[in-house]
């Protein structure tokens, strides 16, 4: 038996709109008001949302429990993977002393704890977010910047707002790819207009950061190396994406802005050295070692083979190698059997619910094959001390895990009720005013998800619809769900969850929240008002 989604059921889609945000009302206030830990208040948004989805828009209970199932297994598998085998790394580095060694050879680069978040915040999770995606950068980048010394609250908060700048084209590309799939719009001419919005948010990222971390004040002690960051990544990703394709701006503008900012260095060194007021003061004995090349690189290593493994994964070859070796199975109870109808969709559409168990293909992985490896390179270090690493991360990423798979059952029941889509489509009655709301549309996706990806799975189709009914072109629109996607990555339950674990700051996800917050709505902001410039004013923008 198949059921309809209906968007509005409450007789306006004004009003069905303002009921399907309850979940994510409760939401918020568990997070932002009340502080409540990530689980708790994911467990109340995800409840109200299937009661919602049973009780106002009709949805059968079987199907409500088995979308809420499908989301959180889409959480434990491929999300939660990664995250665990990311924070096993890390954790294995920590215990082996060799991440001493990695503070040492940064802070012989520079102590600076705010080019040591553009170095690995920005840069490095960059180049991780154009491989993986789905978490990776932000599970790695903040455990590095808490070994480092860095205030927890402020490297949970700091990754989150730089992976903005690549999170579009992450993944090789995956977001743009399915924009142009659900769209049929040319995924070069996506490409190109989000490498045309983006790079004037990806500019001014490391001064955002610096300014965030220290002032305004202290920030010009460092401005050289923040514009030749900015700079450098902002303008790789606008060739990058404009001449050769979405697949590749991150990972490349990720490594021009390394060796950038490294030769940069070199020759120039801030005048004064800036750390966190509350900062314990660095280990002298340790910040007088010098060690060895091959000692540095050896401490290195770990992340050197992440970051080539996860690269490897990430290409069209090695996939076609290891995707053949997956497990589906067509979700029970669930599958093609929500029917999705204009004006979503163009015709009526069956809702697919396909789970695929990719274990050789996933990030997560490429990831634990890259521990494995690894452990050969920590001296004193076998793989029996690697697996009760491994067992503790578990134990220690244990509500992390909870919470994860939670917000995704909140996502999947939001998607399958058809309460994403009510809410999407009241704003489309802002009439020539859309286009201003078209990323505020994508940026709600991101949230509500935690992906682009998912993000303009969503939306795609609804944005190109109103859009030609008034008028823009559809691509600018279809690409600003995109744009605005990228500044809600922040401030997404699952994002946070992941920066929380990485962090240490499990129960503070409230934290996170307020703190990445007003970021991410003035970021929205600027997106939102670039896009109905460049719907009217500046169309001489666009390609």
């Amino acid at each position: 038996m198949t059921w309809v989604q209906q968007y509005q059921p409450l007789g306006s889609y004004l009003l069905s709109a303002l009921a399907a945000g309850i979940p994510l009302y409760i939401l918020f206030y568990m997070l932002a008001v009340k502080r409540a830990a990530g689980h708790k208040a994911a467990f109340l948004g995800t409840l109200a949302a299937v009661i919602l989805a049973i009780a106002a828009w009709g949805m059968p209970v079987g199907m409500a429990v088995n979308a809420t199932l499908y989301g959180a297994a889409f959480g434990l598998f491929p999300i939660v993977w990664i995250v665990v085998t990311a924070i096993w790394i890390y954790n294995m580095t920590v215990e082996s002393g060799e991440f001493d060694i990695i503070k040492n050879s940064l802070a012989r680069i520079t102590d600076d704890r705010r080019l040591q978040a553009i170095f690995i915040a920005f840069a490095f999770g960059s180049f991780i977010e154009g491989t993986a995606g789905f978490g990776t950068p932000v599970a790695i980048t903040a455990a590095m910047l808490v070994g480092l010394g860095f205030n927890p609250l402020y490297a949970a908060g700091i990754c989150l707002i730089a992976n903005t700048a690549p999170v579009a084209f992450g993944a090789i590309g995956i977001p743009i790819v399915v924009a142009a799939q659900v769209t049929d719009i040319d995924l070069m001419r996506i490409s190109q207009i989000v490498g045309r919005q983006l790079p004037l948010l990806s500019v001014i990222v490391p001064l955002w950061l610096s300014v965030t971390m220290c002032g305004f004040k202290r920030s010009m002690e460092v401005m050289p190396a923040i514009i030749v960051s900015g700079v450098c990544f902002a303008g790789t990703q606008f060739v990058v994406s404009n001449y050769v394709g979405p697949y590749l701006p991150d990972i490349i503008s990720a490594i021009v802005t390394i060796l950038g900012l490294g030769l940069f260095l070199r020759v120039w060194k801030p005048k004064n050295v800036w750390h966190f007021p509350d900062e314990p003061p660095p280990d002298a004995k340790l910040m007088a070692t010098k060690f060895s090349a091959g000692e540095v690189l050896r401490a290195w290593m770990p992340y050197i083979i992440l970051a080539v493994m996860v690269f490897l994964w990430g290409l069209d070859s090695v996939k076609a190698i290891l995707a053949p070796v997956s497990f589906k199975f067509s979700w029970p109870g669930l599958h093609n059997l929500v029917i999705k109808t204009a004006p979503i969709v163009a015709k009526d559409t069956p809702y697919g619910a396909v789970y695929t168990l990719n274990f050789l293909s996933a990030a997560g992985t490429a990831i634990l094959i890259s521990g494995l490896i690894s452990v050969l390179f920590i001296p004193n270090y076998g793989y029996g001390k690697a697996m009760a690493c491994f067992k503790r991360t578990v134990i220690q990423l244990r509500y992390p895990i909870l919470t994860i798979s939670m917000i995704l059952g909140l996502a999947y029941i939001m998607n399958f009720s058809g309460m994403s889509s009510s809410m999407g489509l009241a704003f489309t009655a802002t009439g020539a005013l859309f286009p201003f709301f078209a990323p505020i549309l994508g940026w709600l996706g991101v949230f509500l998800t935690g992906s682009d990806t998912s993000s303009n799975a969503l939306f795609g189709a609804l944005q190109k619809t109103t859009a030609q009914q008034i008028g823009v072109d559809p691509a600018l629109t279809v690409a600003a769900n995109s744009s605005g996607g990228v500044t809600g990555k922040m401030i997404s339950p699952q994002s946070i969850s992941v920066a929380t674990a990485a962090s240490n700051m499990v129960g503070r996800e409230g934290d996170i929240f307020r703190f990445t917050l007003k970021h991410s709505v003035a970021m929205l902001l600027v997106i939102s008002v670039l896009t109905l410039l460049q719907a009217y004013a500046l169309k001489w923008m666009l390609p």
